[in-house]
């Protein structure tokens, strides 16, 4: 390799990281004030819902989270398309302004005592603007990431999951220290607001950095479309339900995660510290251990290793369940979160590879982000509210399991559907 070769080998590797290090750090921030939200939600239930009932309270809370929701797959086909039109860049700046302006509402919101009714109305308002911004965002960071290295595509596609680790880990850590540190008068008075405004922080770096980047060199050597919405639909509808199919499962066990905090105060009769640290334990996972299961996804093939972790989640998650209801103790959480961490990881670390690689790259935002949230919108922001539901439904505090063996089913045959129609392996 002479000189100038190995020059150009070194720039493409440090823009590939560059990339990682942008795309990693506003994705992170996107879905860190996503998750606080859930995180805190019997808090806020408290102070935006007073219902007069807990359980009333908090299912209402639960139902705004998945209400913001029903923007995404708005922010899917404007932002999304914005992508393929423009370029991964400028979605990726815009989508991060727009969560930024959710964010700040949140955190200086006044509660339901201070300005009555209007206070739910403004924060539905904020959360409808924070899912129409990740409507987007998914998409334009996946497809920033894969274009980047395409022979590389499942690795580098993957820090897309393990920066959702990281917003995990953070939500989880800020759980833990404030729920450990503050009294519950002072989390209510004013301690639930301290994520939000670490998220705003962030923020201004993010967008910095963003806008430094330079495009995606698969996207500018390919031929843009001014139409990527109507394409996708007239020639990739098999694409879009396998895409979504094979969704499910990820974003059903990803926001299982997120209620498990709730589910562990409620249900198992934890302190809330010892939740949070539970789950902080499963953003570390996802976080280390999604780029590997990207890059073995390079090696060994896509579905190949989901459907390993899809059969062994179907497999394992009621006995799971069932064991941590039989021993709700701080030892167990933490046995039941790596052992899910890991499974979830090895699944979802290799789910943005195959999404795209099931749409060219024309309509690749486009095509990923309308499959991704549409299958997050259903399955995945009411899953704590169906959950919850289920729970007070049957009687059963297992019954989340059933959920996920019913997404597992659902992702397991969208997978096999890749392999015989699309030719994965």
């Amino acid at each position: 390799m002479n000189a100038t070769t190995a020059a150009s080998v070194a720039g493409s590797r440090q823009n590939s990281w560059r990339a990682v290090a942008a795309a990693s750090i506003g994705n992170a921030l996107e879905w860190f004030d996503l998750v606080v939200y859930g995180f805190f939600a019997v808090i806020i239930s408290r102070l935006f819902f007073p219902a007069g009932n807990e359980t009333v309270s908090l299912l209402l809370t639960l139902g705004t989270f998945g209400v913001s929701f029903f923007m995404r797959p708005l922010g899917a086909i404007v932002i999304g398309a914005y992508s393929d039109r423009a370029g991964r860049k400028a979605a990726l700046t815009l989508s991060i302004l727009l969560m930024m302006s959710g964010t700040l509402i949140i955190a200086i919101l006044p509660t339901y005592q201070s300005i009555g009714v209007a206070a739910p109305l403004i924060l539905v308002l904020a959360r409808l603007m924070q899912g129409f911004s990740a409507g987007g965002e998914f998409g334009s960071a996946t497809a920033f990431l894969a274009e980047h290295v395409p022979g590389r595509r499942g690795f580098y596609a993957s820090w897309q999951m393990a920066s959702q680790g990281l917003t995990t880990l953070l939500a989880a850590g800020f759980g833990a220290l404030l729920t450990g540190q503050l009294s519950p008068e002072q989390m209510a008075s004013w301690g639930w607001r301290v994520p939000f405004f670490f998220g705003l922080l962030i923020g201004p770096v993010a967008f910095y950095i963003r806008t430094r980047l330079d495009e995606t060199p698969e996207f500018l050597a390919a031929e843009t479309t001014q139409t990527p919405l109507r394409d996708t639909f007239a020639t990739q509808k098999l694409r879009l339900v396998i895409a979504m199919g094979v969704v499910i499962l990820g974003t059903v066990s990803a926001y299982l995660m997120l209620f498990m905090p709730t589910y562990g105060v409620r249900q198992l009769g934890l302190a809330p510290s010892v939740a949070f640290a539970a789950i902080a334990v499963t953003g570390l996972i996802q976080m280390v251990f999604s780029p590997v299961a990207g890059h073995w996804s390079d090696l060994h093939g896509r579905t190949r290793i989901m459907l390993s972790a899809a059969v062994l989640l179907l497999v394992l998650v009621y006995p799971a369940f069932a064991y941590l209801i039989a021993h709700p103790s701080f030892g167990t959480l933490i046995v039941w979160q790596i052992v899910f961490g890991f499974l979830v990881s090895g699944y979802f670390g290799a789910t943005p590879g195959l999404l795209s690689e099931i749409f060219p790259v024309q309509t690749r935002t486009t095509g990923m982000s309308l499959a991704y949230n549409v299958a997050v919108t259903i399955f995945g922001g009411f899953g704590p509210f169906i959950i919850a539901w289920l729970i007070s439904a049957t009687g059963s505090k297992a019954a989340p399991s059933f959920y996920v063996m019913f997404a597992a089913l659902l992702s397991i045959a969208a997978l096999l559907g890749a392999r015989r129609k699309l030719g994965f392996r």
